[in-house]
């Protein structure tokens, strides 16, 4: 045993001899690193699967929505053609592998489906001889039949004589077919010289008002037929009802164009005006080809057109951003109303609280469809229908939110360390926004969060059911593009289906995406493994 005066300063090193020297205690290290709140919240929030595919999600339609104007370049959301309303999805690109070829599948009788070849038939018959066969009207690039299948036998009536049914798919842009226009007499010469630069025909022979032609309206009847649609042929001056064969190649159709006293057809007719430029002209156009004379580009729509012949995909970008601005508008403002409005009350608490419950529950009272409808009527045409169903959100939104503040505060503010601030001094301020707010953090922003699938699925309610009025040229809703799809969606289904799906995939995604949110930002699963 060693001395107590023994001064172990003047031991040497080489004396002291670890005891595992040489030896791996331990391949694992011991680190202890501080982590910061967001960081520790992110480190939860990118466990949870479910609200880290929801976020994907989100951004990919919140990307849709920015992107898809920049890349559409030759027109804007106020751009529409009525001929093209109610369109599927149409892109050369896709059309290659089958998909968005601007086709639907429908069944045809023997007479429609003859009015439908006769569209491609007409477009290669660009003299107006009558000539053109069956077989090249079917190889024409404006034929509007992509597939024509077996005809089968149906019976519409029983013990009627069945019909003979042909199913078949049509490509909806070139069923258009040919167009009544009346042009001024300088823009015929224009068609006439673009016609020359581009080799493509717009103006072709007019058509007859005579017993041959079942409805002078329609500038597709340009074969003589009798008034049931079936095609006819004239042989020495008696009526022969032509026979349908679809297999003949060589099958002809004959003509009902009008003409001059030498025979030739006659391409426009003079209809009123005084000079060269105001003189107008009724002509017959074939609209695929009109209308790239008019806007410079062929027809391509990714998702087709609605209703009114708008752009489906600009319509649904542009209902998409109008949603998620006035929700997160909405939300952000609620979040401060309800924070302060929750805060005071649920730490001062006795008659402050009494009386700021009173005006909560009064406002809660009134019924959220009734506010929005009062101030469409008598605020919207002061400061627009946007802002005064943003005034309608906010009037009662915030009380959720100032509810589940109050919650908190009266939890936490008992607790020993808000105490122990007190006691050092701390102002309420202090107190409230350093010690018990960021505990009730995680609960706010669920709510706030989750206020946005609710803003987005009422407001998409009221502008379907025609309570807010936001369908224009500029600005359209999801709710209206709903609305404009209910009464034809079984005869255009991706009318109704792009917006349901966007729609639905926003309710959902923000409702999973607000859940991992909470567990991220809740302070007591700070350091718990899951």
């Amino acid at each position: 045993m060693m001395n107590k005066t023994t001064n172990y300063n003047h031991i040497p090193k080489e004396k002291f001899e670890l005891v595992n020297h040489g030896e791996r205690i331990s391949d694992k290290k011991f680190e202890d690193k501080p982590i910061g709140y967001l960081k520790d919240a992110w480190l939860r929030f990118r466990k949870n699967k479910s609200s880290i595919v929801a976020a994907i999600i989100i951004l990919c339609i919140v990307l849709f929505s920015l992107v898809t104007p920049l890349a559409i370049q030759n027109y804007d959301s106020t751009f529409m053609d009525v001929f093209y309303a109610k369109k599927p999805p149409r892109n050369s690109v896709l059309s290659n592998i089958g998909i968005a070829d601007g086709g639907i599948n429908r069944d045809f009788s023997d007479r429609g489906l003859m009015k439908a070849i006769a569209i491609g038939m007409g477009a290669e018959d660009r003299e107006g001889t009558g000539l053109v066969t069956l077989s090249q009207g079917l190889e024409s690039p404006y034929q509007p039949m992509l597939h024509i299948g077996e005809g089968k036998e149906v019976s519409e009536i029983k013990g009627a004589k069945p019909k003979v049914v042909y199913p078949g798919r049509i490509e909806t842009y070139l069923e258009v077919g040919f167009l009544y226009r009346s042009i001024p007499q300088s823009e015929y010469q224009d068609i006439l010289a673009w016609q020359e630069e581009t080799g493509l025909q717009v103006l072709y022979p007019l058509v007859e008002d005579n017993e041959y032609n079942m409805d002078a309206t329609d500038a597709n009847n340009w074969y003589k037929a009798d008034r049931r649609g079936t095609p006819v042929i004239t042989t020495g001056g008696q009526d022969d009802t032509l026979k349908l064969d679809f297999e003949d190649g060589a099958l002809t159709l004959e003509d009902n164009y009008k003409r001059d006293a030498d025979g030739n057809p006659v391409y426009f007719e003079y209809t009123g005006g005084g000079n060269h430029d105001t003189a107008q002209y009724k002509v017959r156009v074939l609209y695929y080809n009109y209308y790239q004379y008019r806007n410079g580009f062929t027809p391509q729509y990714l998702l087709g057109t609605d209703s009114q012949g708008y752009d489906l995909a600009l319509r649904l970008a542009g209902g998409i951003r109008l949603s998620l601005m006035l929700s997160v508008c909405v939300s952000i403002i609620n979040l401060l109303i309800g924070a302060i409005y929750g805060a005071i009350e649920g730490y001062y608490g006795g008659t402050v609280d009494i009386a700021m419950e009173r005006v909560a529950d009064i406002l809660a009272n009134v019924p959220f469809v009734v506010v929005a409808t009062l101030f469409q009527i008598h605020l919207a045409g002061k400061v627009g229908a946007i802002p005064s169903l943003l005034f309608a959100f906010v009037l009662t939104g915030w009380i959720g939110i100032a509810s589940r503040t109050r919650t908190q505060f009266y939890r936490f503010k008992g607790q020993e360390y808000v105490l122990a601030a007190r006691t050092l001094g701390a102002r309420d301020r202090r107190i409230i926004w350093k010690h018990i707010f960021p505990n009730s953090l995680g609960t706010l922003i669920t709510s706030s969060v989750l206020i946005i699938p609710g803003t987005i699925g009422s407001e998409s309610m009221l502008s379907y059911l025609g309570i807010v009025k936001l369908g224009t040229a500029e600005v359209t809703s999801l709710g209206n593009l709903l609305s404009d799809a209910s009464a034809v969606w079984t005869n255009y289904p991706h009318l109704l289906l792009f917006p349901a799906i966007v729609l639905s995939l926003l309710m959902i995604c923000f409702n999973l995406f607000g859940n991992g949110l909470r567990d991220a930002f809740n302070p007591s699963l700070r350091g718990v493994e899951e």
